[in-house]
């Protein structure tokens, strides 16, 4: 079992110098120009002592609409999001970010890593949104790499034969939950799971990999 201290290094020798960092986004639509963001909720990912991979700390937010952001009542009727609720308590896009933005770059720095890599459910949708707020936003300092990522669409696929996340939450036998689901929190901590999970099962592969046997 490795020591503690030993455990950022083991992170980042894990994913090529890559920290997983489960993203979620909630949306005015599918334009990530032109629709707002709506909600962001960014989950760590851990490595125990025992090796394996856990769901870390959530970071969640509400998000006002950008000025001039197309909101598309399908996609409001979905998440169940209403904007412009008076006790919502939403912060602009460019506090929002900063804000997750500070806690990753504090976590990349902890577990030795030199950037953070989004994970997500269909991640090219919320990387694509992330990437369109930290432009409009005028953000330098983005932790994220800006076009790689770890889908679980994919990932699910291989390991379970499933690309739907509630299916893919059934198979892994975790838990689903319907009521929560279309919350940024919620769905991205589902996810967490289920990325964990996966890269938990590939274990024995990567660190057969690692000591030069072929699987």
């Amino acid at each position: 079992m490795p020591e503690a201290d030993a455990m950022p290094q083991l992170m980042a020798a894990r994913f090529r110098g890559f920290l997983p960092v489960v993203v979620d986004v909630e949306t005015g639509g599918f334009n990530p120009r032109t629709d707002a963001l709506l909600e962001i909720a960014a989950v760590l990912v851990e490595l125990r002592p025992d090796g394996l991979f856990v769901p870390g700390e959530t970071w969640r937010y509400h998000v006002k609409p950008f000025e001039g952001a197309n909101m598309e009542p399908a996609s409001l009727e979905v998440n169940g999001i209403d904007p412009h609720h008076p006790l919502r308590p939403a912060l602009p896009e460019h506090d929002a970010l900063q804000r997750i933005f500070r806690e990753v770059r504090t976590a990349v720095r902890e577990h030795d890593c030199t950037r953070a890599i989004l994970v997500g459910h269909n991640a090219f949708f919320d990387l694509q949104f992330l990437n369109a707020a930290v432009e409009r936003c005028g953000i330098k300092r983005n932790p994220f790499h800006p076009f790689s990522s770890f889908d679980t669409a994919t990932l699910g696929g291989i390991a379970y034969g499933q690309t739907v996340l509630s299916r893919i939450v059934d198979a892994a036998g975790l838990t689903w939950d319907s009521s929560s689901a279309h919350s940024a929190a919620y769905d991205a901590h589902i996810t967490a799971e289920v990325f964990c999970a996966i890269v938990n099962q590939f274990r024995g592969i990567y660190e057969d990999t690692k000591k030069g046997h072929r699987p």
